[in-house]
């Protein structure tokens, strides 16, 4: 056969005894580990992005001791309610089994569960913390990405969630032993591997919000939302291909798999919202996009990533003194130079020796013609 052929060039998959090893009496799993270090890079790549927007580091973990753990609860009932045969049963029967949904180390995270929750918690931190949830949304965004990159290797250990057959010579090997492989497939077919499809176009996605944000500086949820968008459009059509059990949706006679109508419809929605907080942080230009009102620390405002100083409330220092000084003496100095035409005008006037309309109409004058002599 042709995928016998082009085995060598496909992409192995790790042997069971990679997927876990045991240290003691603790067994330690790749997936969780993939997880886990997702978790760290995320954090590391947030905490320099939200410091250069001169953001303060100890927010990071306050917001982070909230939004992992709820990320986490989120994105394994999000799975269960969307592959729900194995811990209930086809068609809810009965005859699975229920207490696998704690073996989380089995795999089985739905992203838009972690997502929804992830952001509730999120949410929560960022209130106790004073910052606004959009600017820690617009930082982390990037990080998560990159968390997802690497978080899609576990499934690669745990050898799930591959796509269709194909002759591709980087097809995905599968061990036909694995529960995982689907029934009626020779034992050489390869498939195609939609964790490293996934994988590659999240990092490509990072890097496009690294470089959007350089260049155009979003802010108020709009980088956030950019993410949204990005993801969903890859995650459509990888979803899509895709052969695992999952629950199948009818909508307009067309039947797809949940996640590829929640991507669609979640597409569309966070692109109407993406460009709206783009007008919306055009009115905000100049606004504090990090900070809650009145939760800035010692008045502090951070614009465009450069921490401030309301004007308002902040003192006069010895230094704004002779500045201030050197400003009245500038106005009284124009004053000065403004009325000294006036002055001149008004002593010339005093000093000619004609009499003038004034002189006339004064009761001087008046006196001065009475007093002269007369010619007769």
């Amino acid at each position: 056969m042709i995928a016998a052929a082009l085995a060598p060039g496909a992409i192995p998959s790790p042997p069971e005894e990679f997927a876990r090893f045991s240290l003691g009496p603790l067994t330690i799993h790749a997936y969780a580990l993939c997880i886990l270090l997702g978790i760290i890079a995320a954090i590391w790549l947030t905490l320099r992005r939200w410091k250069a927007r001169g953001g303060q580091s100890d927010v990071i973990w306050d917001v982070a001791i909230w939004a992992i753990p709820f990320g986490i609860i989120g994105g394994r009932l999000y799975h269960v309610f969307s592959s729900p045969d194995a811990y209930f049963g086809p068609n809810y029967d009965g005859t699975g089994d229920p207490i696998k949904i704690l073996y989380i180390w089995n795999g089985g995270l739905g992203i838009w569960g972690a997502i929804a929750l992830g952001a509730l918690g999120a949410w929560i931190g960022t209130r106790r913390a004073g910052v606004r949830l959009s600017a820690f949304a617009d930082a982390a965004a990037p990080g998560v990405l990159l968390a997802q990159a690497i978080g899609r290797w576990g499934n690669w250990f745990n050898q799930e969630l591959f796509g269709s057959a194909t002759t591709l010579p980087w097809g995905l090997k599968i061990d036909p032993s694995s529960p995982n492989f689907p029934a009626g497939y020779p034992a050489d077919t390869l498939f195609h591997p939609t964790f490293l499809y996934e994988s590659l176009w999240s990092l490509a996605g990072v890097a496009v919000l690294l470089l959007v944000d350089r260049r155009f500086k979003l802010r108020f949820g709009a980088l956030v939302w950019l993410y949204v968008v990005i993801y969903t459009a890859g995650r459509t059509w990888i979803e899509a291909m895709r052969i695992d059990e999952a629950q199948m949706i009818t909508i307009s006679g067309i039947t797809a798999r949940l996640n590829v109508w929640t991507s669609l419809i979640v597409f569309v929605l966070a692109l109407l919202i993406f460009l709206f907080c783009l007008i919306r942080s055009r009115r905000m230009r100049g606004e504090d996009f990090m900070y809650l009102p009145g939760r800035a620390p010692e008045g502090e405002r951070v614009v465009d990533g450069v921490e401030t100083t309301d004007v308002a409330e902040a003192p006069a220092t010895s230094k704004d003194e002779p500045k201030a000084a050197s400003a009245q003496a500038a106005e009284s100095a124009a004053k000065d130079t403004a009325a000294a035409p006036a002055e001149s005008a008004e002593s010339a006037e005093d000093e000619s020796p004609y009499p003038t309309a004034a002189d006339v109409a004064s009761p001087a004058g008046e006196a001065k013609v009475t007093e002269a002599p007369s010619k007769d």
